[in-house]
């Protein structure tokens, strides 16, 4: 019995004497294949982030690059390793075997091809401001599998790309201009036309830097009156680079200088709407 085992053991040093040389010099392939797909991806995506000022595109085709070139150093260490047959029948099975394991990597599949469509279609660049369903955030990395976008409080979620691909997209700063909009309530009186308010607010809002005269400038509907009050639409265009700050808040700041402006001009402002 020690004799068989010696001989086994024998028979296996052998082989791996035989094979150790092929093996180190699959090692070695594998190593620079690494080494040249992490460089290359590198440099494919400097080269286009420099001619491309939205960086959106550019990492997703030097992730897929950098994947594509590590297969492709994988596959050459088998064939240097002897498994040449086995890397051909895997190839060669991959036509049959792809209707069995898509339906393992449906999601997964899905979500590569939807990130493909939107890296070229792009309805969205990096920083800008979407809303996906109830979800509203910044969007900050398109991944292979996923679109990643940060909230407003801070939190980072991770979205499916067949979802943002499906689900209807709003983009709120794609175009640099966005309307906002609040009601304000005036308090009318035997001299206190409609009018007279709708002049106060719209001369003010001529005097504010943020908000845009032209070529889209403001303007103030009737949206409601009354015996004694008379309900206001205010509507303004502000640049939505950025959201949340300059947005939002300018809203909310328009919203009780207007106020202010209607009062010092002896009106009663009863309440403000959105």
């Amino acid at each position: 019995m020690l004799q068989d085992l010696n001989r086994v053991l024998a028979a296996y040093w052998q082989q791996f004497l035989f094979i150790l040389p092929k093996l180190l010099i699959a090692g070695v392939l594998l190593l620079i294949a690494i080494f040249i797909a992490n460089r290359a991806s590198n440099l494919l995506g400097r080269r286009l982030r420099s001619r491309s000022s939205d960086p959106l595109l550019p990492d997703f085709l030097a992730n897929i690059s950098r994947w594509v070139m590590l297969l492709a150093g994988l596959l050459l260490a088998f064939n240097i390793l002897g498994f040449s047959g086995v890397v051909g029948s895997l190839i060669g099975a991959a036509g049959v075997s792809a209707f069995v394991v898509g339906f393992a990597l449906k999601d997964i599949a899905e979500n590569f091809l939807a990130g493909v469509i939107l890296a070229f279609n792009r309805p969205f660049h990096i920083n800008d401001t979407v809303q996906v369903r109830d979800l509203i955030g910044h969007v900050e990395a398109l991944n292979l599998r996923t679109t990643l976008m940060r909230t407003f409080d801070g939190k980072h979620i991770f979205l499916p790309n067949s979802m943002v691909l499906k689900e209807p997209l709003t983009n709120f700063t794609r175009d640099g201009n966005l309307r906002q909009e609040f009601t304000v309530t005036v308090e009318l009186g035997q001299d206190v036309a409609p009018d007279a308010a709708i002049n106060v607010i719209l001369n003010y809002l001529r005097t504010v830097p943020d908000v845009q005269q032209v070529p889209r400038s403001p303007y103030v509907n009737l949206e409601k009156a009354t015996a004694t009050t008379a309900d206001l639409r205010v509507y303004f265009w502000t640049d939505s680079e950025d959201f949340r700050r300059g947005v939002i808040q300018q809203k909310s700041r328009l919203m009780q200088e207007v106020k202010l402006e209607l009062i010092g001009a002896g009106l009663s402002v009863p309440a403000l709407g959105q």
